[in-house]
């Protein structure tokens, strides 16, 4: 009976580490870029919360397409006082601490374009977002109990692992932006090489056409001077 009750004691801890694993990869995973389309003369908001003074907010933007991929934002307090703010930028990425609890304003601005549409990526976080949410008492104190070891153990990889997929969003964001930058040269290139050749093949059929117009004056001239 003593190995019967090994294996479930065993199976019991693997079974509480999957749960407080999970638990912590769920936390890491609640940050989302987001992508939304301007319009001309609109001004857009969005919000997140701080639970305490002194809390750590992240805030990330890109303008992936548009104009001159150049954006007017604001960042407001609970109280409505400006936190940051930029004129014709075209991304950033900040962290500050929150001045109180309450809720902040992130807010985009394109009223300086008249006629042109614009997408811009964003990603807001608040430092209370990030953390793995908490097991009830019952089931966190047997758990780590059983299984505290293991538990660091994880904690430590989850936090690694987060550090890194955090890095390569970011990397992944920053050539994502680079990439529709360089399209969209690359599409207004290709527009000026269209007109400019339209341009000179008109200028060259008006040249031959005038030419042949000089050349047959000149002849009809000739003609008649010798009649």
């Amino acid at each position: 009976m003593i190995p019967r009750r090994s294996s479930a004691m065993s199976a019991s801890s693997f079974l509480a580490t999957l749960l407080i694993a999970l638990c912590l990869l769920a936390g890491s995973a609640r940050a989302v870029t987001l992508t939304y389309r301007m319009q001309p003369h609109e001004r857009a908001c969005f919000y997140t919360s701080a639970e305490r003074a002194g809390e750590k907010i992240a805030f990330y933007f890109a303008v992936q397409s548009g104009g001159n991929f150049d954006i007017d934002y604001e960042v407001l307090d609970p109280k409505d006082n400006q936190v940051l703010n930029g004129h014709k930028e075209r991304q950033g990425d900040f962290v500050f601490a929150s001045s109180e609890a309450g809720e902040y304003s992130f807010c985009f601005s394109n009223v300086m374009s008249t006629f042109v549409e614009k997408l811009v990526d964003f990603d807001i976080t608040a430092e209370h977002e990030t953390h793995a949410p908490q097991l009830t008492d019952n089931v966190a104190s047997k758990a780590k109990e059983a299984v505290k070891k293991d538990v660091e153990s994880i904690e430590d990889t989850v936090a690694r692992i987060t550090m890194e997929v955090h890095n390569i969003q970011r990397m992944q964001k920053h050539f994502r932006t680079r990439e529709n930058r360089n399209f969209s040269t690359v599409k207004s290139t290709e527009n000026r090489i269209f007109w400019f050749a339209t341009g000179e093949s008109l200028l060259i059929v008006a040249t031959a056409a005038a030419q042949v117009f000089l050349i047959q004056t000149f002849f009809n001239k000739s003609g008649k001077a010798r009649v």
